[in-house]
């Protein structure tokens, strides 16, 4: 049996692409802990894992800060990493000193616990739930003045963090090693080579497994008795009610079912009338949903965009900040959705009809679709991780 320690960052979409890894390493008898916060809590304990809270030593930052960070503000990022680390660092050495695990899988986001790898020499894996990133990619990131400006004035406040990381025990030398995926790293990606850009510029350190899926156990909420299109901006920024009206002003006694997830701070009854052929709920299953859409508007987080490849659904795409954007561009290129042109009920409204118009690109949905379902997902990414320790599986 292996010990296996998991880190990441508070947000759903670098969370949840891992709860099928860790189920599936307890399902074959190992030991899992993850360092998580409460919010995660029950999600994690259902894998089997033993859940950790780090909340106490993460400054006051809800999701929706945290991904303004990681997609705009990296020296902000770069702040919070290194004084998350200094602060779970008495804690959590003792602990892994005490467990001594075999393998630490850490988010590629969640720099903490990269950090304790180097620094205690415990095998480590990087799970990356974006696309991966190495200075080839990093020049298709098609950053704003702003993002670019913050940047540039916020070098010397990185710093003076990488000087506080390295005066604790920790040997950085520069924050582009931390934040940048290295090819001597052994790597599960939660995509296909067939949707990461430049797939050929990474080593065969780099595995890449495709999405990993939950199991969904619910009914679809989905008649299916005309064409279906679902709609949702994600789990966090989805304070929209703008572009949610459009939508309903797009598809107004149209001939198409109108599935559409709002999130929990949106009131339904903000939204004003609501169509006969429309079903608006603060929080859907997903899963389920896509398996019965003919298209996806949506905002194009990663896991959103995996789950919809993955079920063969072309999309309209709707970015919302660089990263989103790169996601966008990526499937655009591979011929299976349409970038939005505009927020208007008329943009919005005719890309969806040109979707189900022209048949590609269901027929390029339906590739990508094929490739993710046979890139291997979780038992492919316990292999790899079982595999660094030196376990058969």
């Amino acid at each position: 049996m292996s010990k296996i320690i998991f880190f990441s960052i508070p947000a759903h979409g670098h969370t949840n692409p891992t709860l099928p890894v860790v189920t599936e390493l307890v399902k074959r008898g190992h030991e899992v802990w993850y360092y998580s916060f409460v919010e995660f809590r029950g999600k994690i304990e259902q894998t089997g894992a033993k859940f950790i809270s780090c909340d106490k030593f993460l400054p006051t930052v809800s999701e929706e800060e945290l991904n303004r960070k990681a997609g705009k503000d990296f020296a902000a990022l770069i702040e919070m990493v290194v004084d998350t680390t200094i602060a779970l660092d008495e804690k959590v050495c003792a602990e892994l000193k005490e467990f001594q695990p075999d393998c630490i899988v850490s988010d590629s986001v969640c720099f903490w616990g990269k950090l304790f790898a180097k620094k205690l020499r415990i095998p480590y894996v990087c799970s990356t739930t974006s696309f991966a990133f190495n200075q080839h990619t990093a020049k298709l990131m098609k950053r704003g003045i702003k993002e670019l400006f913050r940047m540039i004035t916020g070098m010397r406040r990185i710093n003076k963090k990488i000087q506080l990381l390295t005066a604790n025990g920790y040997q950085v030398d520069r924050f582009i090693s931390i934040i940048q995926n290295d090819n001597e790293t052994d790597t599960i990606v939660y995509t296909t080579k067939e949707f990461q850009p430049l797939a050929d510029t990474f080593s065969d350190r780099y595995t890449f497994v495709g999405p990993s899926i939950r199991q969904s156990s619910k009914t679809p909420v989905v008649k299916k008795q005309r064409k279906v299109i679902y709609i949702s901006l994600g789990t966090v920024l989805n304070q929209n009610k703008g572009f949610y009206q459009s939508c309903i002003q797009a598809f107004t006694d149209s001939d198409y079912e109108i599935v559409m997830s709002i999130g929990e701070k949106t009131e339904r009854a903000s939204l004003g009338h609501i169509p006969s052929n429309f079903m608006i709920k603060n929080r859907l299953d997903q899963v389920a949903v896509l398996q019965k859409a003919d298209v996806f508007i949506t905002h194009c987080g990663m896991n959103s965009v995996n789950e919809s490849l993955y079920y063969g659904v072309p999309m309209v795409l709707y970015p919302l900040h660089s990263e989103q954007g790169l996601v966008a561009d990526r499937v655009a290129e591979l011929g299976a959705g349409i970038k939005l042109q505009g927020n208007k009920p008329k943009n919005i409204a005719k890309a969806a009809a040109e979707l189900l118009r022209d048949l590609n690109y269901y027929k390029n949905a339906q590739k990508l679709s094929v490739s993710f379902q046979h890139a291997g997902g979780a038992s492919k990414a316990a292999d790899v991780i079982l595999g660094k320790v030196g376990k058969e599986s």
